[in-house]
């Protein structure tokens, strides 16, 4: 495996439908089409342009947990006093208008994402249009995963760390 360089999966390939993604450097991919990796391979986030689609949300993202083959549905959007970048992560909620105890039982995670750079500093997520952060924290991401009620019991056999490294960048 080349350092740098995203190789899909078998399920990874089919869930996405994508070519390889190129070698990715902060610098040189935005935020909007950046794909992570958790450090034991067995999580993905891969980030997609939010478009017009959505004023409330800045990010869009997919989480593919590759061992049990589902695929969530990841946003962020501001809230808070004072704002911040809260994350949601989602599996199986209904289309169109939901009630708050509907989306709660379908959410997975949701806590603040914070972006880390090389030197270790913390700051919020980049907007879509940004360079990608280099390092992502999602807090109690992995102990969520286990404790969800959302997605059944023994989906979340592989453990995830609750950071997530810059792998690619999708085309």
């Amino acid at each position: 495996m080349v350092p740098g360089r995203f190789v899909p999966t078998l399920f990874g390939s089919a869930l996405f439908g994508l070519a390889l993604a190129a070698p990715a450097t902060a610098a040189d991919c935005k935020q909007s089409h950046a794909i992570y990796g958790d450090r034991d391979g067995g999580y993905e986030l891969r980030f997609e342009p939010v478009g017009s689609a959505s004023a409330a949300t800045s990010n869009h993202f997919k989480v593919a947990v590759l061992k049990a083959g589902l695929l969530l549905d990841g946003i962020v959007m501001p809230a808070g006093e004072p704002a911040r970048a809260m994350g949601l992560i989602m599996h199986n909620c209904p289309e169109g208008d939901a009630t708050g105890e509907e989306l709660r039982a379908c959410t997975v995670w949701q806590g603040v994402v914070y972006a880390i750079n090389r030197a270790g500093a913390v700051s919020e997520i980049p907007a879509e249009t940004e360079p990608a952060a280099e390092h992502l924290l999602l807090p109690d991401f992995g102990p969520s995963l286990r404790a969800s009620s959302a997605w059944g019991k023994g989906k979340a056999e592989a453990d995830s760390w609750d950071s997530f490294t810059l792998k690619g960048c999708a085309a």
